[in-house]
């Protein structure tokens, strides 16, 4: 079985190509896009397609009637290194003019629709303004993430000094484009109990390690394996907006699974791994032999110790019935968040519109104090409190109390008594790995799994990726870090299966995430942890700023609100291997009145 791994030859490949969904993500913080719940029960049993679900068609090449052409502008209207919109009458498309060449893409990230022509172009890539996703400017192609199409690339042709851009009206309306991929073609019916290649975990690390394998080419049998009783979908957007559906969330439609033969069980829970027969075990029984296995878990939200945790009402928030559920209790009534990091801040944020009140209860002096800073945690938390929600700091809960087994008050151990009818808790997480501690691979005092740079356990066919895993961090000396962001996971899923195809990649994404809190947006790009100074340009209160994180002369991290597109900028310089040095960013704050970013781009440090 070990042999199916090699690429195979392109004429045994089976390809067939389906159109990308209607465009998905009007703004940052939509969470549109059809999909739908409950794939297949992961019951063990024989799993059946029903022969009604049809596949998509495939992709019709389109004729001249499909197309649009026209003059967008003249050669000389762009610099070299400039972008531009370009209007082609069914839509805009992002012009780019690098090295005396001109290339036409698509114009918003297929991530979340940011316009790209406010992004950063830089060593033939263009990289999201918001949430740091590249795509190569010669192919579309996605890079870096998150997210998980690419753009599509349009005919570009010089006549008399005039540049002319050829585009079917369907790309331009689209926006996205879904790689080929290979489908399926050894039939799971007869041999359900044996699997090429088995995922555990269907976030971004699973999904796109399944689609990577495809896009290459790989076309034996894929199952993914979830706790989830849906199909793979958008985690990060559950604490950012509460009420929001599962369908509204799928990464994927279910007709994507289908056309591709990736299998998912939902509702699946593994609970052993026997490396040396190479199979698993799960809760109801059902056992699956596999080749290669990808480990990607994710995490487990901790909850409370204290008395009364046994009350209702009280929740973390891992699925999006947890978050809806939330939602319904918490409206006209009074909501506590216990945990000021990203995602109490996020439901405490988002509640505000809908509950009586909100109180936020943490152990810090400030919100994000150990991530973001002193300063810029202040910020936030005045940015907060003039939405009025309460903070009680520096304390932690010391018992829930109920009336009629439903939460009433939450009590602190400062001996507060603070009125609540939900409370969530957002205390942290650790590792989903319980089910490995018998398996022989290995696992950190804290539960994570060690991996190298190919995302290698230390069992050889064995990969792991996402919340789950130490890394390997390449721009911070290779030091092992644990980076539970969803981009990372993302570049991670990649990585291990290529690796899986014996192709020899090494991760390097520069680190990227951001939140959103009252319609205003913190991007972070790099990896702060340990810093000993911050440097920040702009202006707090108003929350318009940038805050470079150094560490002795150097910068390892930066954060910004309103002052876009620093932040991919930094992640670029980043990208490229060059280290910003502390110096740098002190000369920035003189040029910065001028909005001279010259020096970001500039060669050597």
């Amino acid at each position: 079985m070990g042999g199916c791994f090699s690429k195979p030859k392109p004429v045994e490949l089976k390809i067939e190509v389906v159109l990308p969904e209607k465009e998905r993500g009007k703004d940052e913080l939509s969470a549109s896009g059809k999909g739908s719940p409950r794939a297949y029960q992961g019951n063990g049993t024989a799993r059946h397609f029903h022969t009604e679900e049809r596949l998509p068609a495939p992709h019709s090449y389109p004729g001249p009637q499909d197309c649009v052409e026209a003059a967008v502008c003249h050669v000389k209207d762009l610099e070299n290194g400039q972008m531009r919109e370009v209007e082609l009458g069914w839509g805009k498309v992002l012009l780019v003019k690098d090295n005396g060449e001109f290339h036409a893409l698509g114009h918003k990230c297929p991530h979340y629709g940011a316009p790209l022509v406010k992004g950063v172009l830089s060593r033939g890539r263009v990289r999201c303004p918001w949430h740091g996703a590249c795509f190569n400017i010669s192919t579309g192609d996605l890079e870096d993430f998150p997210g998980l199409d690419s753009l599509h690339k349009f005919q570009v042709k010089i006549e008399k000094e005039k540049v002319y851009v050829r585009a079917s009206k369907q790309a331009l309306q689209l926006q996205r484009r879904t790689k080929v991929m290979a489908k399926c073609i050894s039939p799971s019916a007869g041999h359900s109990g044996s699997t090429n290649v088995l995922i555990v975990g269907a976030g971004a690390a699973g999904l796109v390690c399944a689609e990577t394998l495809r896009q290459e080419g790989f076309s034996d049998r894929i199952v993914l394996c979830t706790l989830d009783r849906h199909l793979p979908y958008d985690r990060p957007k559950l604490s950012k907006s509460l009420d929001a559906q599962p369908e509204q969330l799928a990464l994927r439609p279910k007709e994507f699974f289908r056309a591709y033969g990736i299998e998912v069980l939902t509702e699946a829970q593994v609970v052993t791994v026997d490396v040396r027969n190479k199979k698993v075990v799960f809760k109801d029984g059902f056992k699956l032999e596999y080749s290669k296995l990808l480990l990607a878990p994710g995490s487990s939200p901790k909850t409370l110790s204290c008395k009364g945790k046994e009350v209702e009402n009280v929740f973390t928030i891992r699925t999006p019935e947890d978050a809806n559920r939330v939602v319904r209790l918490a409206r006209g009534r009074n909501a506590v968040v216990v945990g000021a990091g990203f995602l109490g801040m996020e439901v405490a944020a988002y509640l505000t519109e809908k509950a009586h009140s909100v109180s936020v209860v943490e152990l810090e002096e400030t919100p994000f104090r150990k991530f973001l800073g002193e300063r810029v945690g202040r910020a936030l938390l005045k940015m907060f409190e003039n939405n009025r929600v309460k903070f009680y700091m520096q304390t932690e809960v010391s018992e829930l109390r109920a009336q009629e087994g439903k939460l009433k008050e939450v009590v602190l151990k400062s001996s507060k008594v603070v009125r609540a009818d939900v409370c969530v808790v957002g205390i942290g997480a650790v590792p989903a790995t319980g089910f490995l501690r018998q398996s022989g691979i290995g696992l950190d005092s804290r539960g994570f799994i060690p991996v190298n740079k190919m995302m290698q356990t230390n069992i050889p066919g064995v990969f792991a990726a996402g919340d789950a895993v130490t890394f390997p961090l390449a721009w911070r000396n290779n030091r092992k870090v644990n980076i539970p962001h969803w981009q990372m996971a993302h570049a991670q899923g990649r990585v291990a299966a290529q690796n899986m195809l014996a192709q020899e990649a090494e991760i390097s994404t520069v680190p990227y995430l951001w939140t959103a809190m009252f319609g205003k947006s913190l991007r972070y790009a790099g990896y702060g942890e340990g810093f000993d100074d911050v440097i920040i340009q702009g202006d707090l209160e108003e929350l318009k700023f940038v805050a470079f994180y150094t560490k002795g002369d150097e910068v390892i991290a930066v954060a910004s609100m309103n002052y876009d597109p620093i932040v991919s900028k930094v992640a670029e310089v980043l990208a490229s291997g060059r280290a910003i040095r502390k110096r740098e960013v002190e000369l920035f704050m003189l040029h910065s009145k001028t909005g001279d970013m010259s020096w970001l781009t500039g060669k050597g440090s």
